[in-house]
């Protein structure tokens, strides 16, 4: 016996559990955030060792991190080319026992050691291009890598922000990200896909965002070992995935002393609410399980303090409510100033939409010439 199929737009219950891609008890759950592990709500008296044990936190959270390489950061470099102050190298590098990772770095001209940054790339629901969003691609790639980079450079006003940074004198290092790229799937890059193979890889122990995070505290390792590298003064910047990569590489990493995001941050009770007509909330780019019963986004943030760090978002950003942004920015102003350090963070609202243009590159760069 045949059965037909409806629609799945009509396929519509009386009753329901989900809509908008959130519990329809998402305001109880909220309810129920009480972040018992927040540097104001902890009770633990030394900010050092809160800051440890906050920190252990959310590795616990992170499950299994990929295995170490048993050999060190083994390097291939695949291609380089002269571009005007700076060189550009296509390298290859072992971040774990299970994988290499393609990357560009851009290494000034003159004698070092340079400031570094490691430059993270955006999510954007385009999983294609990775590092090719941040460098200028290098003269081996495909022409559709190419075109779609220089496509993609929309958001960032038309500047490839790497080469901005290079020229102005830092060593730029950045990877693809895993599912971004040259580490994307055999099939062709597909936005849906994304989140199964998440859950897929959360079958066996693993959480996807935990380990772009490892990855990126790996890149950082291998970037204060080059030596054209003053590993005392490496920073870290990036737009939307990209800020929330470096804010969480600042607060995990010791190897960070400098970082700026643009347009990501928030706090979870508005990222997660009805109150706001969206779809997309998060999803499992930006997600450690069981964190949200521990910290808030700027209470993770808040384990980098008192380091430099620079925040801006934007009044007309869609993804991350103002209400949501000035609690967190509140909240992490808060914590440094319970330091003595509150005039080593700049939070700032822009009116402007989610995006990277010249100026918020421009206040980046002059936010690493202070600090750095």
């Amino acid at each position: 016996m045949a059965f037909c199929c409806l629609n799945a737009s009509a396929q519509k219950r009386e009753k329901f559990e989900f809509m908008r891609n959130l519990p329809v008890y998402a305001d109880s759950l909220i309810a129920h955030f009480d972040y018992p592990l927040a540097w104001e709500n902890s009770g633990i008296k030394k900010f050092g060792k809160w800051k440890k044990i906050a920190r252990q936190k959310v590795f616990d959270c992170m499950l299994m991190p990929p295995p170490p390489p048993a050999d060190g950061y083994q390097t291939k470099v695949l291609f380089e080319e002269q571009r005007d102050g700076y060189k550009a190298q296509k390298i290859e590098i072992r971040l774990s026992q299970y994988y290499t990772v393609p990357a560009y770095v851009l290494i000034p001209d003159g004698k070092g050691p340079f400031p570094a940054i490691n430059l993270l790339h955006d999510h954007g629901a385009h999983l294609y291009i990775g590092k090719e969003k941040m460098i200028r691609p290098l003269s081996c790639e495909d022409k559709a890598v190419v075109k779609d980079a220089e496509e993609w450079l929309a958001g960032y006003e038309g500047q490839f922000f790497g080469d901005y940074l290079a020229r102005q004198g830092y060593v730029v290092f950045s990877a693809d990200a895993p599912m971004w790229g040259e580490r994307g799937q055999k099939e062709g890059p597909r936005r849906d896909r994304y989140d199964m193979i998440a859950g897929n890889m959360m079958l066996y122990g693993i959480d996807l965002s935990a380990w772009m995070t490892y990855d990126d505290i790996a890149g950082t390792e291998f970037l204060a070992q080059m030596p054209e590298v003053d590993a005392s003064r490496i920073g870290c910047t990036g737009w939307s995935m990209g800020a929330y990569r470096a804010w969480m590489l600042a607060a995990l990493s010791d190897r960070i002393k400098v970082s700026a995001s643009v347009c990501w941050m928030v706090t979870a009770d508005e990222q997660l609410s009805f109150k706001y007509d969206r779809t997309e909330n998060g999803g499992f780019a930006n997600c450690f399980p069981g964190l949200r019963r521990w910290m808030d986004y700027p209470h993770v943030a808040s384990i980098a303090c008192p380091k430099p760090m620079l925040f801006i978002n934007g009044k007309q950003d869609k993804l991350f409510p103002v209400a949501g942004v000035e609690k967190a920015f509140a909240i992490m102003h808060n914590t440094w100033k319970s330091q003595g350090a509150d005039d080593k963070l700049e939070t700032e609202l822009w009116d402007i939409p989610h995006s990277c243009g010249l100026k918020a590159q421009q206040r980046v760069l002059e936010f690493f010439k202070k600090h750095l």
